[in-house]
């Protein structure tokens, strides 16, 4: 176990605790530092301004005693950033993508924190036309981060969102292309993104309500006061979340509601804004479906009918109800089908198999298929997506933990592929020195769980290096195993670097989401442990040595296996960490409550699930252990995991842990869920997470490999 022999001695923040308790299902629980729940916390996503002074008050002092802890470190981080940002190409470019007369690319300029956007004449490759400056647009805030942008088909205007806050509460504007300039058209405390209608006289969008949920889709025509804005549906149920987007034909406007595992499609032609939506299949517990624009016909990608890994079908877009759904590509067991994409001619798939991903183009006319895979151990492949339909062209992009990311241009009808660009790695990226493994670690029963493994080639495996392991393991997302410079630090430190697949993604199909959420959310917590032994146990590296770290939903993994193995850690990173998780559950007016019920449980009705969440719920579950060094990080805006949730976390360990190792908290007061904005603040971030694992495992002096 790491001692707070690297750590510098300083007097931790000891906040008042106050009497409060709560009694449901007949169980009765104390929450002594419940206060730090700011009552006005609506008002403070909005301006935060008006946080209460004695809570302000509390975690700047904080920030003052992790600043003390993390002060011998500030060379390394300034070390770490600059090797982080040697590896950026700093005036980057996207490639652009073709729509019609124009193509569409995004740029950064030396030293710029935010992208620009900008677009070329294909006729003659012309100049670049910038259409936005997200540099000049940040310009004098504290926070700034970019929406969605969506141009107008007619080429004229940009529609395009932004968050000054951290709070994501979006103000969405109109920019007249040939002028430069913003219409008076402006919306505040939408999604973040809105699709023009085919006429391009107005848009779709999203607008989110006082508890931070979208429940509205409305139609805003130029030039009109917002307050005329044409409601075009209204979501109830607060347990559902909601978007809208168009297709890219061009002939649809597409309202999705779901929560994690129910969904619901409503649509109107694009050309007539003012029609009333039209329910595609209404929603059932359970049932899931993604619409596809097929011209005549809509693709169905759902798990209708017990398709546990997803199948995909058809339905006539005059009758696109269930009951015309017709099986057009079977479902396959052990086979997840993760997302469709069609075309005039082709539809693709991309799928993962026995653990994978690969690139599937059907010819839809001939029903002939080809697969576009690739054949290191562990990869990550991606459609780029694209403004045209009626192409032959695919874009997408591949890399791994050693290969820089390349992007391709797929022509689906001659099987052609062209490199368009392999990421600049400027300090200089030899993939010959380092090695990627792919491992399988024995869970408690008996599963088998898939890690990546990068290290440097020169890195001794005696059971002394380091290592960072990183895990999520929640609402069914898989954690790619893709390039990925800054960790390159760590590497090159001699630290070996591990991503733990474990259950509650779908690294292994759906079967394994839903065998880690519920009452089967510990196999999440067993199967990391289960990796950080397997990793000793092979002699990669020690338990002391281990840094574990993981962010959200995957700072609720850090807090649990803190409670669960603490000996099997050397220290724990928790970012934006989800670890105040039955109380969050029972607070049906927080942001993400509702909707999350489907993936934790509901303790407010259900004593089983209030049993089952309790039984592992971090903040719940603090005892009188000797927990490594902890790590937590915050954003005071955050409107997913809220501040106070790893406030209190923090102040509980503090108060019950036995042993001296320290428990750090750093909340930027800036920003939200995402932490700073901009590439370079992001970067100083993770100097300080890292300048942290390096501090923990006893490696603050060292250089990196030459």
């Amino acid at each position: 176990m790491m001692t707070t022999a690297f750590f510098k001695q300083a007097q931790a923040p000891q906040p008042e605790q106050q009497p409060c308790s709560d009694t449901r299902h007949g169980i009765t629980r104390n929450d002594e530092y419940a206060w730090m729940r700011a009552q006005n916390w609506q008002d403070v996503f909005r301006d935060p301004s008006t946080l209460d002074p004695a809570i302000r008050a509390h975690l700047e002092a904080e920030n003052a005693y992790q600043a003390q802890l993390m002060e011998d470190t500030k060379d390394l981080q300034k070390s770490l950033f600059d090797e982080m940002k040697g590896r950026i190409k700093e005036d980057d470019s996207s490639v652009p993508m073709k729509d019609g007369p124009f193509a569409y690319g995004s740029a950064y300029r030396l030293g710029g924190q935010h992208p620009r956007y900008f677009r070329k004449s294909v006729e003659d490759d012309g100049n670049e036309e910038t259409l936005l400056d997200g540099d000049r647009e940040a310009e004098g805030k504290a926070y700034f981060q970019l929406g969605g942008l969506d141009h107008s088909s007619d080429h004229k205007r940009l529609l395009w969102a932004c968050d000054d806050k951290g709070s994501e509460f979006y103000s969405l504007r109109v920019r007249d292309i040939a002028t430069a300039t913003d219409l008076p058209d402006q919306i505040e405390s939408t999604g973040g993104s809105g699709t023009w209608a085919a006429d391009n006289s107005g848009f779709f969008y999203t607008l989110l309500d006082d508890n931070h949920r979208p429940s509205k889709v409305l139609f805003h025509k130029l030039g009109e006061d917002t307050v005329n804005d044409r409601l075009v549906y209204e979501e109830t149920d607060p347990g559902f979340f909601m978007n809208v987007g168009g297709t890219r034909a061009n002939d649809w406007i597409m309202i999705g509601i779901n929560d994690h595992e129910t969904s619901e499609y409503r649509i109107l032609p694009a050309n007539d804004p003012y029609a009333e939506p039209k329910l595609v299949a209404a929603r059932e517990a359970g049932l899931q479906y993604d619409l596809e624009e097929g011209g005549d016909i809509f693709f169905i990608l759902t798990n209708e009918g017990g398709a546990k890994d997803f199948k995909i079908m058809t339905a006539p877009v005059s009758e696109p109800g269930r009951h015309n759904w017709k099986e057009l590509v079977a479902h396959q067991p052990g086979r997840l089908i993760l997302s469709i994409m069609s075309f005039k001619d082709f539809l693709v798939r991309l799928e993962r198999f026995e653990g994978l991903p690969r690139i599937v183009v059907r010819e839809r006319a001939t029903g002939a298929e080809h697969t576009i895979a690739f054949d290191e151990e562990a990869y990550s492949l991606g459609m780029a997506g694209s403004y045209e339909y009626d192409t032959p062209m695919l874009r997408f992009s591949y890399s791994s933990m050693t290969t820089p990311s390349q992007l391709f241009d797929y022509d689906m009808r001659t099987h052609s592929r062209t490199l368009l660009k392999t990421q600049e790695v400027p300090s200089g990226h030899d993939a010959q020195n380092y090695v990627t493994r792919r491992l399988m670690a024995k869970a408690p029963d008996g599963e088998l769980v898939p890690v990546s493994l990068l290290y440097h080639s020169d890195t001794k495996l005696d059971g002394s290096a380091p290592c960072l392991l990183y895990g999520y393991g929640s609402y069914g997302i898989t954690i790619p195993a893709s390039f990925n410079t800054n960790c390159l630090s760590l590497v090159d430190r001699g630290f070996v670097y591990a991503i733990a697949h474990i259950r509650g993604g779908k690294d292994k199909g759906y079967a394994w989401y839903d065998d880690g959420k519920r009452e089967h959310k510990k196999n999440s917590f067993g199967d990391f442990i289960a990796v950080a032994q397997h990793l000793v146990g092979e002699g990669y590296t020690a338990h002391d040595r281990i840094v574990a770290q993981g962010g959200s939903a995957g700072g609720m993994l850090m807090g649990a296996i803190a409670n669960m193995a603490p000996e099997a850690f050397g220290a724990i990173i928790a970012e934006v960490p989800f670890v105040d998780v039955l109380n969050t559950m029972l607070d049906e007016t927080l942001p993400l409550t509702p909707p999350e019920w489907p993936e934790w449980g509901n303790p407010i009705i259900s004593k089983d699930d209030y049993e089952t969440i309790a039984a592992y719920s971090p903040y719940d579950n603090v005892a009188a252990l000797n927990y490594p060094p902890i790590l937590a990080l915050a954003g005071l805006t955050d409107p997913r995991v809220t501040y106070w949730e790893p406030a209190k976390w923090v102040a509980r360990l503090r108060q019950r842990k036995s042993g001296t190792n320290p428990v750090l908290f750093k909340i930027n007061m800036d920003s939200g869920h995402a932490g700073a904005s901009g590439r370079f603040s992001r970067l100083e971030e993770i100097a300080y997470t890292y300048a942290f694992a390096l501090k923990a495992t006893g490696k603050v002096a060292t250089a990196p490999t030459p």
